[in-house]
């Protein structure tokens, strides 16, 4: 596991995966996301969030993990996100 990733997958949500969605199986899952920075995160739905993780393995660089722990620390500083 790394800081930054996709959140890790359940087995059962794995086992449902269509083609696309698992790609995102090719990288480390991590502690934090794209979803877990949007703002009202528990009204996301499983595709967006599908595709939230496919444009962050798309995008992956050093320069996105950092902008990620940052908003992430400011949003568990603010309490947003939820």
């Amino acid at each position: 596991m790394s800081l930054v990733g996709p959140r890790p997958a359940l087995p059962r949500e794995v086992a449902q995966y269509d083609e696309l969605e698992r790609q995102r199986l090719v990288v480390r899952p991590g502690l934090t996301c794209y979803w877990q920075v949007v703002p009202q995160r528990d009204q996301v739905t499983f595709s967006r969030w599908m595709e939230l993780d496919l444009a962050y393995i798309r995008d992956c660089s050093i320069w996105v993990d950092l902008q990620l722990m940052l908003k992430t620390f400011w949003v568990m500083l603010t309490g947003q996100g939820e």
